[in-house]
């Protein structure tokens, strides 16, 4: 089955820096797209940024562009999200995603998420 498992959360001050990055399993990595998405307690899970499984194209939330980027490697199976400039607002529980199935755009597999805290 298919396993998406998170690293590189933690607790970072306001205009610093973190990587999340997630190792995915059980599926044809490279046919994939892969997303990253986040949640706040009381609200909807929303996107951050999605990438296509060829890496070709990205899009990005408004709230992130600019600060955040998305990549993968094919080759290791793992997508990575660099997070720069971080606002408090940036507090989440960040999920990686994987789409509902080969060249999907639809995200459709979840992983447990980590916790980024940003403060202020």
């Amino acid at each position: 089955q298919v396993q998406l498992v998170e690293s590189g959360g933690g607790l970072v001050q306001a205009g610093g820096s973190l990587r999340l990055s997630c190792a995915a399993s059980g599926l044809t990595f490279s046919r994939y797209a892969m997303g990253w998405f986040r949640q706040v307690p009381g609200k909807e899970r929303e996107l951050v940024a999605r990438i296509r499984w060829s890496g070709g194209s990205t899009n990005y939330a408004d709230s992130v562009k600019g600060r955040f980027t998305i990549s993968r490697d094919n080759a290791v199976n793992t997508v990575d999200l660099q997070m720069n400039s971080l606002k408090p607002e940036d507090t989440a529980v960040y999920y990686c995603a994987a789409g509902s199935g080969p060249l999907n755009w639809t995200m459709g597999y979840w992983g447990k998420g980590t916790l980024v805290t940003v403060s202020s």
